[in-house]
């Protein structure tokens, strides 16, 4: 079996969907305590373990733990100080490959880390990790400052961060490049396929604690739970009486129109 866009060959089926994912960004798995989305089920499962804190494998020589066996046996090489990795340009040599490629991007000037916001590129993971904070400090000052440097063209509305004013424009050109491979459904955002998806496979992840329901998704949890609390966030302009929902203010405003939908 052959793909179609790099022309690999696999023998099985289910290694061939796998490797195309990697073609399409595709991330089925996503983890249920945060927003995170692998395209492998294997790689879901070990990323569940930093939530837990579950680390099974144990050093024998200083019994620090590890999430995975990888992380261990890397590990281990610091108490041996095994270093197998030798640089070609000056025989400088690691005990990791990955720090001998990272390490020979100083002779190469290669720098395969690409910021997304400002194009800067680095060198290291970790110097885009580090560089990328000075973005998100900014990001969090626009939260007290209540400054929208990023402006819809369009219309009116201006954002704090040039991503949301990417996914607002999408409402204005119609584009919705991420399909629901079940029903063929188009959505402007990923995060909205992915709430689509749970009604296909009936998924019910968000539990009220206090009557047990579930719901599919989180706003219909959050809007359930104040039939509990009594919360009453949606207040009518005229005639200052609060509402549970939306829908229900929507209907309630009918009666100062003297408007008659149903007839």
């Amino acid at each position: 079996m052959q793909c179609i866009q790099c022309n690999k060959t696999y023998s099985y089926k289910s290694v061939l969907i796998r490797h195309q994912m990697t073609h399409t960004g595709e991330k089925p798995y996503q983890c249920s305590q945060c927003d995170k989305a692998f395209s492998r089920k294997s790689n879901l499962i070990n990323h569940r373990k930093t939530h837990t804190g579950v680390k099974p494998y144990e050093c024998n020589q200083c019994g620090m733990d590890f999430l995975l066996r990888d992380m261990l046996i890397k590990h281990q090489q610091t108490h041996t100080g095994e270093k197998f990795y030798q640089c070609s340009v000056c025989y400088k040599a690691f005990s990791q490959n990955g720090n001998l490629t990272k390490h020979q991007r100083i002779h190469t000037g290669e720098k395969p880390y690409q910021c997304s916001q400002c194009d800067k590129s680095f060198s290291s993971n970790y110097n885009l990790i580090y560089h990328q904070m000075t973005h998100r400090l900014i990001r969090h000052q626009m939260t007290h400052t209540g400054e929208k440097p990023y402006q819809c063209s369009q219309c009116d509305k201006a954002f704090s961060q040039n991503s949301h004013l990417i996914n607002h424009l999408k409402t204005h050109s119609g584009e919705k490049p991420y399909k629901c491979s079940q029903c063929g459904m188009g959505f402007s955002r990923k995060d909205n396929l992915i709430k689509h998806q749970q009604t296909h496979t009936g998924e019910k992840r968000y539990q009220c604690s206090v009557c047990c329901k579930a719901f599919t998704q989180n706003f219909s949890l959050t809007r359930h739970q104040r039939t509990h609390t009594g919360e009453k966030l949606y207040q009518c302009n005229q005639c200052d009486k609060y509402f549970l929902t939306n829908d229900i203010l929507i209907n309630h405003q009918i009666a100062h129109t003297g408007e008659k939908p149903y007839q």
